[in-house]
């Protein structure tokens, strides 16, 4: 595991899984195994399955898709692996109470997944102290990321105070920071660097701010000095398309954070990536279509068949397939469809 926590720690570009499904709404495995190829050929450091992205029905009863959906994955980004090569870091998602989220780290620690996101969307009546306490009890399963989940998709708030006590707790490995507020994304930071926990990587999914977070270094000054820390990668939906473009645009980000030089254009360059978000995600519809909307760009790629959804509800807002078009003409700078295209015969293979 230190391994793993040191591939964190340097930064790595990790899309959040969408479910790959034919026109009957059934799981297909052929277009997912294509998805899990693209982002390692991409670069992806690591894959984050059973998440948000993923749709959370594969848990329901009536479809059944979790642990096939897990188990695919965790077979096909081994199979990504080669013996120069180091490993692709496999998250899982966990939710629900107790009971569910033990279950759910367990059967991840079966599968051989490294970490697990640790989602606490369905804990709005608990307390902090409880919240705490359902973290750490999860943490001695399987080593876990936290999550600070924007309200507008379910999250709550969470104060310092939260933050400040989860990072005490030996088993967490990172955090993905998506609070879409800069005061709470500086409360994660500020927490972590006053625990004292340098292996805490921080992680963004504040997909409103994604270049920003990565060239951002914060510090602070306290009784033991200067602390300097910064977001080394992203855990994003926004990443599950134009994926090639995303590992080259963090690794970017990375380069320049360390010289010290910040030129104006990342600044523009990461406005361009915020406008696209707010139409992949349909920020204008309260993201109702930001599943559906990764969907397309993946469909106009070819590696998905469709826009498909467990639930049938669940479609584009109102506006957002010309506002898709939109910024595929605005940014032909931020895909890679000619790197999709070059490869996507042997990925679907």
């Amino acid at each position: 595991m230190s391994r793993i926590r040191e591939l964190l720690n340097d930064g790595l570009a990790i899309p959040a899984c969408p479910l790959a499904l034919n026109a009957q709404r059934c799981f297909d495995e052929r277009r997912q195994r294509a998805l899990l190829r693209y982002y390692c050929a991409a670069g992806a450091g690591g894959v984050a399955v059973g998440v948000h992205t993923t749709q959370f029905e594969i848990r329901q009863p009536q479809h059944g898709l979790l642990r096939p959906v897990l188990e695919l994955a965790a077979e096909e980004l081994q199979n990504q692996e080669r013996p120069h090569q180091e490993h692709i870091v496999r998250i899982g998602g966990v939710v629900g109470d107790a009971v569910q989220a033990m279950r759910e780290a367990e059967q991840l620690r079966e599968l051989r997944y490294h970490v697990g996101l640790l989602s606490l969307a369905g804990h709005q009546s608990a307390d902090e102290t409880q919240l705490i306490e359902h973290c750490r009890r999860v943490s001695e399963v399987l080593p876990i990321m936290g999550f600070y989940l924007q309200p507008a998709v379910g999250g709550r708030l969470l104060s310092y105070r939260f933050w400040r006590q989860f990072s005490e707790i030996e088993n967490v490995v990172a955090i993905k920071i998506s609070p879409f507020n800069r005061y709470q994304t500086i409360d994660v930071v500020r927490a972590v660097v006053d625990a004292g926990r340098a292996d805490i990587a921080l992680y963004t999914g504040n997909d409103d701010n994604i270049v920003g977070d990565l060239l951002t270094e914060f510090v602070f000054k306290g009784q033991e000095g200067e602390q300097r820390r910064a977001i080394v990668g992203g855990l994003l939906g926004h990443w599950a398309c134009w994926t090639r473009n995303a590992v080259l645009l963090m690794n970017e980000c990375k380069r320049l954070r360390a010289l010290g030089n910040l030129p104006t254009w990342m600044l523009t360059l990461g406005a361009q990536v915020t406008d696209t978000n707010a139409a992949l995600f349909d920020a204008a519809n309260a993201f109702r279509g930001c599943i559906p909307g990764i969907h397309e760009v993946l469909r106009r790629q070819g590696l998905l068949e469709g826009l498909w959804c467990l639930d049938p509800t669940e479609e584009l807002g109102t506006g957002q397939m010309q506002e898709i078009d939109r910024v595929y003409h605005a940014y032909p700078h931020l895909n890679d469809d000619d790197f999709v295209a070059e490869h996507l015969d042997e990925w679907l293979a």
